[in-house]
């Protein structure tokens, strides 16, 4: 169902068209490559990364995907190569990091794509597993595992893992790194036999509208993949390439080679000059000088047409002018009274007689004493003639 090789100098391998082809470059092979520089005694566990590009290229055939999770794990090569690609051999570079000694070391990978005889199947069917990871999924047990659940439900006479991706490729988010989450991955396989009446159940409207609700289907097969894989049948995706008739223009993929457009001509290194004086007058001078109308316009209002006083009183009727001169006058010579009041205080205000005496107490002030700063009211202590009251005195002094 897969072609599994490990790592080789200048390893060829012949993958099938339309069939899932996956090879892991390992670390231990690579280890052998460089020195050993622990202590003795000291197992050597050194971080090493892959890069993986096509011979000439800087970047792999658009058909074939790379995968390292971490600098302490195998990297891993896969992807379902195309018909366009048969018969011509694909080379690969690999190039491992060692990230502790800065060294490196090359590899060749030949891929020689040969032609399927049955190829393409003609009924295709995706699943999207969400507890898995795609380089969980790419093991070879495991992988082998799911295509044994899918043939019990199936019954084909020919069955082929087509491709595999992640869920991340498909627009999918990183998942939380909590509970041991996943990101989940699509797997398609084809056969050569309709579709079981088991993954047809999908189709049927309860289960449609128990998806539109985010509700789990109800499907009779699923307990023979619960036990070790998750389905989510709303996203499983039936293909009979028998009845369907292409209504898109499918997508080709190819090298990741772009087509060859002829010689590179740059331009001219000698540009034609441009006048900008145009631009200067739209830009600054037009504005400018709308901007000098506006503002004589405004000094012309403002400074030009003010009104004087003899313009004004001109316009005022004769009665109103009399009444506002005589307001004025009246106005300034309360002013002038009030700044030249010579008024005695009040009687009122001042005490008549002395509070121990009786006497009269005469005014406190002449008539041309200046009371416009004396208070309206005074305190006792402040009044002449005052007799302090002698206090009683206690009984041992006398």
């Amino acid at each position: 169902y897969t072609i599994l090789s490990k790592v080789h100098s200048d390893r060829n391998v012949y993958p099938s068209a339309g069939v899932l082809f996956v090879h892991v470059l390992e670390r231990e092979y690579f280890k052998g490559e460089f020195p050993p520089y622990p202590k003795p005694g000291e197992i050597s566990n050194d971080p090493i990364t892959f890069n993986t590009n096509l011979m000439g290229y800087p970047d792999r055939p658009g058909w074939l995907r790379y995968i390292q999770r971490t600098p302490y794990s195998d990297g891993v090569l896969y992807g379902s190569p195309t018909v366009e690609n048969v018969g011509k051999p694909t080379i690969i570079e690999i190039t491992a990091y060692n990230r502790r000694t800065f060294e490196t070391a090359r590899h060749n990978l030949i891929i020689n794509i040969m032609s399927a005889e049955d190829f393409p199947l003609p009924y295709q069917a995706e699943f999207f597993i969400r507890n898995m990871n795609v380089e969980e999924m790419l093991a070879s047990e495991v992988l082998g595992d799911f295509l044994g659940a899918v043939k019990n439900v199936w019954q084909p006479e020919r069955l082929n893992a087509i491709n595999i991706t992640s869920a991340l490729d498909r627009g999918g988010r990183v998942p939380l790194p909590i509970n041991d989450m996943k990101e989940g991955v699509y797997v398609m396989v084809g056969a050569d036999v309709p579709f079981s009446s088991c993954l047809r159940e999908v189709e049927n409207p309860q289960n449609q509208l128990r998806c539109s609700q985010e509700m789990e289907p109800v499907i009779t097969c699923d307990k023979k993949f619960r036990t070790q894989f998750h389905i989510d049948w709303c996203k499983i995706s039936l293909v009979d390439n028998t009845k369907q008739v292409s209504t898109f223009q499918e997508v080709i993929r190819g090298e990741g080679i772009l087509p060859d457009g002829g010689e590179y001509k740059p331009p001219s290194d000698t540009l034609k000059s441009r006048d900008y004086y145009s631009d200067f007058l739209i830009t600054l001078a037009v504005p400018s000088a709308i901007a000098l109308v506006l503002f004589l316009i405004l000094a012309y209002i403002m400074c030009c047409r003010r009104e004087g006083v003899e313009k004004r009183n001109m316009q005022t009727p004769d009665i109103q002018l009399v009444h506002h001169s005589a307001i004025q006058k009246s106005t300034k010579e309360l002013r002038d009274m009030s700044k030249n009041r010579e008024i005695a205080w009040p009687l009122s205000t001042l005490p008549v007689f002395h509070p121990v005496t009786g006497e009269m107490v005469p005014p406190l002030h002449t008539d041309s004493y200046d009371n416009t700063s004396m208070p309206l009211m005074q305190t006792q202590q402040n009044l002449p003639h005052q007799t302090q009251i002698p206090q009683q005195q206690s009984a041992g002094q006398y």
